[in-house]
């Protein structure tokens, strides 16, 4: 049911004045959601095929009405002429003087018109004033009221055979007191009655078969164009993780199938070259391990000196590099997990007190008990100690772990009493091998694969790892069955 129409006044001038205070936001989200919908190819062909059919129809009805009317007109004027024809032999024996009657009879001079039988000379006459016509000339009403005589008198019958509402034809006649024009008239309001029922079949009609044409359309496009949707979705899908997966071919054989078929070749082409990479990497960092372990072993054993301490840390770095390599191929090639239940708790105050240490930095822990999670034991080992070795590299003298659960999930908080991640710089650090503090020494800082390596272990339970004010904070669901505080 309709709003008053004072209460849709009352909205109108609300939301105007909400506008013109500047109430009323235009960003550039609003802005792209407009500008999306108006570039909908939907849309623009529906608007299109509305558009070339109005035109069509409009066209069509009114070249449809001017036939009607002149057909209808011309019938009318054809039939005022015969009845002029069939009333010769009467009108020429009556005297039009004897009655004279003070109207004026409008009329046009058209092509003459020789009616059956008539041996005289003819002229029709019809529509408005006639110029051969004088003034003065004297009219003569006949038993048919749609018959009179005229000839020169006192005057003609205006108002016998308005031009608006009647058809007229007249001939040339002569009278026993002298020539004369005998005139004949057609009602035509058979036309204006047909005309205007056309115009209300038109109006409710036309919009109408456009209405039906724009939801034909709209359907139509939008069924054909089902295929590019679910084409788009896949693809958005569709990850470095999953690159196993295909987009739907439909069955109709037109350029939207092509389109599949092409994307899916390339997503054979992606999947190639990825798993490529992968094996690359997974095996370069796999046999680096042994020849690095094979030289830390030779340097711990060898006499120590300056050189051969730098030369080990090197080397120790290299095999944290190798390390780091090969956990990222494991997790790139998405690799079933080992799943189990987990105190969240336990392994990180466990890992946290094996994390590289400096001896001016203390760790405190506040764990909560029994906050169980499903996950891989190693990988969550993996996570907690790349946060707490990057905390410790940056704290100034402490680090806190703390481990809670809040509603349904496991809440993991890594802190330290550092500089700090700059706002602009919080989503950089988890790129592969960024390191934002480039003036630090080599050796005092990681190769940038820590944070990567946890947010993807943090992903692949389900989980998030972002960075706050509070320091990295880590989620993960809570295990079914899980207690959580109410």
């Amino acid at each position: 049911m309709r709003a008053p129409l004072g209460a849709r006044l009352n909205r109108l001038r609300v939301s105007w004045g909400r506008l013109s205070q500047g109430r009323v936001s235009w960003g550039p989200a609003s802005w792209g959601r407009v500008s999306a919908g108006l570039s909908s190819v939907r849309l623009r062909a529906t608007v299109a095929a509305t558009l070339v059919v109005a035109l069509a129809l409009g066209v069509a009805a009114l070249v449809l009405v001017m036939a009607l009317r002149g057909t209808l007109e011309g019938n009318a004027g054809e039939e005022a002429a015969r009845r002029a024809a069939a009333a010769v032999s009467y009108a020429e024996t009556v005297p039009y003087a004897a009655l004279p009657v003070t109207e004026t009879l409008p009329v046009t001079e058209t092509e003459p018109v020789a009616p059956e039988g008539a041996t005289p000379p003819s002229r029709t006459v019809s529509g408005q004033a006639s110029e051969t016509l004088a003034e003065d000339a004297a009219v003569v009403r006949l038993a048919d009221p749609d018959l009179v005589l005229a000839g020169r008198a006192t005057g003609s019958p205006a108002l016998w055979a308005q031009p608006a509402s009647y058809a007229v034809a007249g001939l040339q006649v002569t009278t026993p007191t002298g020539p004369a024009t005998l005139w004949s008239r057609v009602s035509l309001d058979g036309v204006r009655k047909a005309v205007e029922a056309l115009y209300s079949a038109l109006l409710p009609g036309v919009p109408a078969l456009l209405l039906v044409v724009a939801g034909m359309t709209w359907f139509s496009v939008g069924r054909a164009l089902a295929p590019v949707a679910a084409i788009r979705a896949k693809v958005a899908d569709i990850t470095a993780r999953d690159l196993h997966q295909r987009v739907p071919v439909p069955g109709s054989k037109d350029e939207i199938a092509a389109l599949a078929t092409t994307v899916n070749g390339t997503l054979d082409r992606l999947e190639t070259a990825v798993g490529r990479h992968k094996r690359f990497v997974a095996d370069a960092a796999h046999e680096l391990r042994s020849p690095i372990a094979t030289l830390r072993a030779r340097l711990e054993l060898a006499e120590q000196s300056e050189l051969t301490r730098e030369a080990l840390a090197d080397v120790e770095r290299l095999q944290a590099l190798a390390a780091d390599l090969l956990m990222l191929a494991k997790l790139d090639a998405g690799e079933p997990l080992r799943t189990g239940e987990l105190d969240l708790g336990q392994v990180a105050a466990e890992e946290s007190l094996r994390a590289r240490r400096r001896p001016e930095v203390r760790v405190e822990l506040d764990i909560e008990p029994d906050v169980v999670l499903n996950g891989s034991r190693a990988h969550l080992d993996r996570l907690v100690t790349n946060l707490a070795d990057n905390a410790v590299r940056h704290a100034a003298s402490a680090v806190r772990v703390r481990v809670r659960a809040e509603e349904d999930q496991a809440v993991l908080e890594v802190q330290d009493d550092g500089p700090g991640i700059p706002p602009e710089h919080r989503e950089a650090v988890f790129g592969r091998f960024t390191r934002l503090d480039e003036a630090r020494a080599r050796d005092a800082g990681g190769a940038g694969l820590g944070l990567p390596i946890a947010r993807d272990i943090a992903h692949l339970h389900g989980g998030t790892l972002t960075y706050t004010d509070a320091g990295f904070v880590a989620r993960f669901p809570l295990a079914e069955g899980a207690l959580s505080p109410a």
